[in-house]
């Protein structure tokens, strides 16, 4: 019992800390099979850039696609023209499952690459994903395509979020295999809160606005969760109000892990 109490006072100080630094936020839980929202606290209409949550969707058109094979395969080693802005940690080689773990920029724009604008595009369309929006900063002339999920062109709600997820979930997105869907569960990382198996995803960014140390980040973490045969699907987005040392992402994905069973438990 009184592990319990400290876990819940644990996740409503992380709430309340949270919330005296952050400017607007969302979180939308939503029953996986129904669609019936579960939680909704905030604003979840509002589109902002997916950043690396989009990885989920490139997770699904590379092993569809045939581009990644396995959670292992292929692995791809970094190139210093490559010039990205990962930590210098991600620049080295990393297969799908790393890349998913360590949120690996470079080896995303790789994929896509590969995968081409044209095959990109058909796949957010037919995901119906966000704004559908890829066209990036004109002229881009980096040795990798643009990370247009990035704090670019493309842009998506908590409420379309949760859409796309619920497709993964049910196997419902078009000309998908059910071998892709076994492997993007696979891959995606895991957590466990309070018996809740979760898997998700951060993304963390720059709100616009800002320059330099006085940018402002955003943060989400997206994904699904299992107990007890239920099935649901989140997103929670967070903007600061104020700059911050951490990453906001990885900040919003641990206050969520710690409040979700009592999230959960509230909307029964």
């Amino acid at each position: 019992m009184i592990s319990q109490i400290r876990r819940l006072t644990y996740a409503a100080l992380l709430l309340f800390a949270s919330a005296s630094l952050a400017g607007p936020s969302c979180t939308l839980v939503a029953d996986a099979q129904t669609g019936a929202v579960l939680v909704q606290q905030g604003p979840c209409d509002q589109r902002n850039s997916p950043a690396s949550t989009f990885k989920v969707a490139l997770a699904v058109m590379g092993y569809q696609s045939g581009i990644l094979l396995d959670a292992h395969t292929p692995l791809w080693p970094y190139r210093s023209h490559y010039k990205s802005w990962d930590a210098d940690f991600k620049k080295k080689p990393t297969d799908p499952t790393s890349w998913l773990k360590d949120s690996v920029v470079w080896y995303s724009r790789l994929l896509v690459q590969h995968m081409g604008h044209g095959r990109l595009q058909a796949a957010v369309d037919g995901y119906d994903y966000g704004n559908h929006d890829i066209s990036g900063t004109p002229g881009f002339k980096e040795a990798l395509p643009e990370a247009v999920w990035v704090d670019s062109t493309l842009q998506i709600s908590p409420v379309e979020q949760v859409a796309f997820l619920r497709k993964i979930v049910n196997r419902q997105l078009p000309q998908v295999s059910p071998q892709t869907y076994d492997r993007v569960a696979e891959v995606m990382p895991a957590f466990d809160a309070s018996g809740w198996a979760v898997h998700g995803k951060t993304g963390t960014g720059y709100q616009p606005g800002g320059t330099g140390k006085a940018r402002k980040q955003y943060g989400w973490f997206v994904g699904w969760a299992v107990k007890d045969k239920r099935a649901i699907v989140f997103a929670r987005l967070d903007k600061d109000d104020a700059r911050r040392d951490d990453i906001a992402g990885i900040r919003v994905r641990d206050e969520f892990l710690a409040a979700l069973p009592g999230l959960v438990k509230k909307s029964r």
